[in-house]
């Protein structure tokens, strides 16, 4: 399994990093379009429904209806129309109920587990503004500085690897307090305070390396905090959607790693509330 998870890593590490600063932005926006379709189908084991095509048609569907009602041209996301501020506020509003719901899972179960509807919605409020974040953030002076928003988007993804490197020593080493021990025993709040400080620091350093601009030191550290703290309950929240619908690992498209979900549940979480703060 780790010789897997190895070998996993090395190949697609290099091609995430290629694709996000070497496709064009119409090549990028359709390979993310991808993942989030790919991401929506393994969500489909979330939904108790006797067809998972079924629930993929009403995915697919509303996903291209937010293609079709939203500006997909890089002008106009560079500009981020209000549409654009309205996907980020519902993405940020939805991580803040969907932590509650796992920091007090099981007992919050209770409100959604018996309703198909109810996971739909989910699926739709954790892909949609996780699509639309990236685009935004990539597109961030596009025409002046094309790898620009590509530096942005990579900046969180280090925040989050190192939060979770971070989490992973600091939580081993002195890990007492259990954040949600009813949907992942292994996390704990020491663990988080070191994966906090690893990656504020990797905020701050990423920052001056690539020369991405904040209004402040204060501002650069308080977003990188509050990214890191809902990165790891986007963690948490698909770890309690797994625990419900029974399931280890959201797909096996990934040897080693498990499925595309698997992958990003932390990404999902962070950059449409990075996106929030950064540019609003």
């Amino acid at each position: 399994m780790l010789k897997q998870r190895i070998i996993t890593a090395l190949i697609l590490a290099p091609l995430v990093i290629a694709g996000i600063f070497f496709l064009p932005f119409t090549g990028f926006t359709a390979a993310l379009a991808v993942i989030t379709l790919v991401g929506f189908w393994e969500w489909t084991q979330f939904v108790e429904n006797s067809s998972r095509i079924r629930t993929m048609a009403i995915f697919a569907a509303g996903f291209a209806a937010t293609l079709v009602a939203f500006p997909t041209d890089v002008n106009a996301l560079a500009a981020v129309a209000d549409s654009h501020r309205g996907v980020l506020a519902v993405g940020g509003i939805w991580w803040l109920i969907a932590s509650a719901l796992a920091i007090t899972y099981p007992s919050s179960a209770k409100l959604w587990s018996g309703s198909s509807i109810s996971k739909i919605l989910f699926g739709f409020l954790t892909l949609v503004p996780f699509f639309w974040s990236i685009l935004m953030l990539r597109a961030v002076n596009y025409m002046e500085s094309p790898y620009h928003g590509a530096q942005l988007v990579m900046l969180v993804c280090f925040i989050v690897w190192a939060a979770d490197t971070g989490a992973y020593f600091s939580g081993k080493r002195f890990g007492k307090h259990k954040m949600a021990p009813a949907v992942s025993p292994n996390k704990t709040i020491e663990g988080l305070l070191g994966g906090a400080l690893l990656a504020m620091f990797i905020a701050w350093s990423g920052a001056k390396l690539m020369n991405i601009p904040f209004s402040g030191l204060g501002a650069l550290l308080a977003i990188a905090m509050i990214t890191v703290v809902i990165s790891v309950l986007g963690d948490l929240v698909e770890s309690m959607f797994k625990r419900v619908a029974g399931i280890k690992d959201s797909g096996t498209i990934l040897p080693g790693h498990g499925g595309i979900l698997d992958r990003i549940d932390s990404l999902t979480a962070a950059l449409p509330v990075f996106a929030l703060f950064y540019l609003w």
